[in-house]
């Protein structure tokens, strides 16, 4: 089947960010003038993919304002003859078809947001992108998983090389046999292990197509590591049940982790300094700092 619909789960705390989160999204903190959540929406639709489910809780009313229509704000804008921020400002509310979902379920864990899509997803494999990173790539990275989809079948999980060894505990690694070029047949996935330990240095994190089963293995899987329920477990029982999940190597893709707070300040730099307003403005600054 096609992919029509794609998952964002975006309904943390945000607890490394405290106390900025306490009130607004970490999914909503800004690289530059542009939230992380926009990236990812922008590489959603940039690879065919419409309709967009974001599950959010209590707290996270500011991402459905973001992608709503602000008709206060573009009359302002439009009186004022701010043409390129009106024109900004409304391609937001046009970028996509969203539906909102509330998660309610009282277990924790990163596949609970996932399964609180099943009501709309209903009987369709769809695509999950965490709302608080993205991968840049050319082709995007959910374009480069698609035509994986298409020619394999089974789940797909986008996956990146993890070159320093002492990272490779922040991540899940996979076990995997290659099958051609970028692309890899995952036997299991180990879920942050030791250096000494990983079984590759291989990440599969990120971005997932997965099939309608999983939501019936996420409603019956016991609680793993910290008593939460993993989306990693269930993809590993998945594996069990004879069912094909493939990694996909991003090609030309850099991955920006902009849940931690060291990554996240990296990306705010690294888009700065390339950024045609004040790149050499900040350039000069930062030399005058004498680090």
């Amino acid at each position: 089947m096609k992919i029509r619909k794609a998952v964002i789960p975006a309904a943390g705390w945000g607890t490394r960010f405290l106390p900025q989160t306490k009130a607004m999204p970490k999914e909503m903190l800004p690289i530059i003038d542009k939230p992380v959540i926009q990236y990812v929406v922008e590489e959603i639709v940039a690879s065919g993919i419409k309709d967009i489910i974001i599950i959010t809780g209590w707290q996270k009313r500011a991402i459905e304002d973001h992608f709503d229509r602000s008709f206060e704000l573009e009359k302002y804008l439009q009186k004022k003859g701010k043409k390129k921020e009106f024109s900004q400002i409304k391609k937001i509310s046009q970028l996509a078809n969203f539906v909102y979902i509330r998660q309610k379920e009282e277990r924790y864990g990163n596949a609970i947001p996932v399964l609180a899509a099943k009501p709309v997803i209903d009987k369709e494999p769809f695509a999950v992108l965490w709302g608080d990173e993205f991968i840049s790539a050319k082709p995007p990275r959910l374009s480069q998983m698609l035509k994986v989809y298409q020619k394999y079948k089974g789940a797909i999980i986008s996956a990146v090389r993890i070159e320093s060894k002492d990272s490779l505990s922040r991540y899940g690694i996979a076990q995997m046999e290659p099958i051609e070029d970028n692309i890899f047949k995952i036997k299991k996935i180990v879920e942050k292990p030791l250096p000494a330990e990983a079984p590759s240095n291989l990440a599969t994190h990120g971005a997932y197509i997965l099939p309608p089963e999983i939501f019936e293995i996420i409603e019956n899987l016991k609680p793993g590591r910290d008593g939460e329920i993993w989306l990693t477990d269930a993809i590993n029982e998945l594996i069990k049940r004879g069912f094909p999940v493939y990694g996909c190597e991003i090609k030309g893709g850099k991955y920006y982790d902009t849940g931690n707070k060291m990554e996240y300040l990296k990306t705010v730099f690294e888009f700065a300094l390339s950024h045609p307003d004040f790149s050499k403005e900040l350039k000069n600054f930062l030399k005058s700092l004498k680090i």
